[in-house]
């Protein structure tokens, strides 16, 4: 009587966690970026911001290695201050671009800023769009397989990257997005 008791116990709170079962949906960002000509646009203009940077790079680049080879061959000709001032401008020139660089493509540099301000609300409108497809589907749990999640298999039905695309290019002029393969 006893066992039986903890038997049906047991049965109730398996059945209450089994009923409570959270549904589980899968998103892909990156597609859903791709298709946002917004964003499009804004990464257009990330690459051109990045190639005037390239430019000025290379340009740098060029006058180093000009200058760099002229002192080589002039360095036997040039004495005292003259020699310590053109190794100066020279070794400059290097430190110059080794900042710039930095700067501009490092790790905190000025494209990484750039292309978190680029991206952030673009980020948030999907994240705001996830959050109510998720609602409207009844869904506790929203994966993101674009994001290094293995998602070895997935039926059609559990994938809500169409319908986050579509709720977010509603109201666009832009004509319905093609479905996902």
């Amino acid at each position: 009587m006893k066992n039986s008791k903890i038997i049906l116990a047991f049965t109730f709170l398996f059945l209450a966690l089994f009923m409570n079962a959270q549904k589980i949906g899968v998103v892909d960002t990156d597609y859903i970026l791709e298709r946002l000509p917004q964003y499009k646009d804004a990464e257009v203009r990330l690459n051109a911001q990045v190639d005037t940077w390239q430019t000025e790079i290379q340009n740098l680049q060029s006058e180093f290695e000009r200058k760099k080879a002229a002192f080589e061959s002039e360095k036997v000709l040039l004495i005292g201050d003259q020699l310590k001032q053109r190794e100066k401008e020279v070794s400059d020139l290097d430190r110059n671009i080794k900042t710039t660089l930095s700067l501009r493509f490092g790790t905190n540099g000025e494209i990484a800023k750039l292309r978190a301000n680029l991206t952030q609300p673009f980020q948030d409108q999907i994240w705001e769009a996830i959050k109510t497809v998720s609602e409207k589907n009844g869904l506790g749990i929203v994966l993101d397989k674009s994001n290094n999640i293995s998602v070895i298999f997935l039926q059609k039905r559990y994938d809500f990257t169409d319908k986050v695309l579509d709720f977010l290019t509603k109201g666009t002029t832009s004509t319905k997005t093609p479905a996902k393969k």
